[in-house]
């Protein structure tokens, strides 16, 4: 097994196209193709985790957190991300960040928050757009169904409600071969294609290299004509947030205790209380104050999320009792997460959960 083996898995959980653009995800430090030795995970890459890895015989650190988020100039060991990176490298370890691409998981960051929370009918809380795409292109007919199954294979034609596959006659067609092309029908210089079809998929974005590959593959034709367009429709299951019901409904005071207990944190900054029962709680994991009105628009009577400012609170208006628990402690269980993961999908090899504690803010 190599350390793209263990790529692929993580991949498939939290595709990186997911991943927001400022967000620096994928594999950041080390060789795809290097041998595997061993997996450590962890929130974040610091040297003491490098360290770890070393002592526990681990060459592939998954992490959650990017340790390259700004570009680097110079690596001479001035900075902690320097050190890290330059550690990691004497030592052939490769470093992997999930960040956003799990965030945006529907199994990720706040499927987490929400197991932890026992919220029961979650949806995803500001669903992202524009990662459904539709291909259409043209095959002589005899060759459609061949096409149509190829793509199938390859992804195509499993999202959502949509009619994911059609075929439909569009006549007679012409393809133009060159000097150098080699057409299945005809000769060189002109192919006449008696009947042509129209096949029409849409799949998920992530997979748009290998629905292309498939395509030219697949087909008879030297080119081929094709398109592909971005379908705007907001995905259910991919983006930002999340969304849930306590099974009980809580007084304001109580379901801060019951955040406490459950996201091990004796420390919660909150808005005004409004004297309600909280019912319905949205999270966010980190920094979250951008989506606020998302919950307040859904009729949220609580959000539980991280790294708010002082002007943030003003945005309860009187509406929802916003809940500020660590940045670190409404991601911590995100390790937990990706090692049970993991450990199902590879059985041969060791995923370990690091145990060095990488919160950098302490109370007093």
């Amino acid at each position: 097994m190599i350390v793209q083996d263990v790529i692929n898995h993580l991949e498939a959980l939290a595709p990186i196209a997911y991943a927001e653009d400022f967000d620096n995800v994928g594999l950041l430090v080390g060789d795809k193709n290097a041998k595997l030795k061993g997996v450590l995970v962890t929130l974040d890459t610091l040297e003491s985790v490098v360290d770890e890895a070393i002592l526990k015989k681990c060459n592939l650190i998954v992490s959650f957190h990017p340790i390259i988020f700004k570009g680097l100039k110079k690596l001479n060991g001035k900075t902690y991300v320097e050190r890290v990176v330059m550690k990691a490298i004497k030592h052939d370890i490769a470093i992997y960040s999930m960040h956003t691409a799990l965030d945006n998981a529907y199994l990720g960051v706040n499927d987490m928050i929400c197991n932890q929370l026992e919220l029961k009918n979650k949806n995803i809380l500001i669903p992202q757009n524009g990662t459904i795409k539709k291909l259409t292109t043209y095959v002589p007919k005899n060759e459609a169904e061949k096409l149509r199954t190829a793509l199938f294979n390859a992804g195509a034609g499993s999202i959502g409600n949509y009619d994911n596959c059609s075929f439909n006659t569009e006549g007679y067609g012409t393809f133009k071969g060159n000097d150098t092309s080699s057409p299945t029908i005809g000769n060189k210089n002109e192919v006449h294609v008696e009947l042509e079809t129209k096949v029409t998929v849409t799949f998920a974005k992530h997979l748009e290299a290998k629905i292309l590959k498939t395509l030219f593959n697949t087909h008879s034709y030297e080119e081929v004509a094709y398109e592909i367009i971005t379908i705007e429709n907001k995905n259910q299951h991919i983006g930002m947030g999340m969304i849930g019901e306590l099974t009980t409904p809580l007084s304001e005071a109580d379901f801060l205790n019951h955040l406490k207990t459950k996201m091990y944190t004796g420390c919660i900054r909150h808005s005004t209380f409004l004297n309600k029962n909280i019912k319905k709680v949205a999270v966010l994991g980190g920094s979250g104050s951008f989506a606020i009105s998302a919950a307040k628009a859904n009729g949220a009577d609580a959000f539980v999320t991280a790294d708010l400012k002082y002007h943030d609170f003003f945005s309860a208006e009187n509406t929802i009792l916003l809940a500020d628990i660590g940045h670190y402690e409404s991601e911590q269980f995100t390790k937990t997460l990706l090692v049970e993961y993991l450990t199902k999908k590879i059985t041969n090899f060791a995923i370990i959960l690091s145990n060095t504690n990488t919160n950098p803010v302490k109370y007093f």
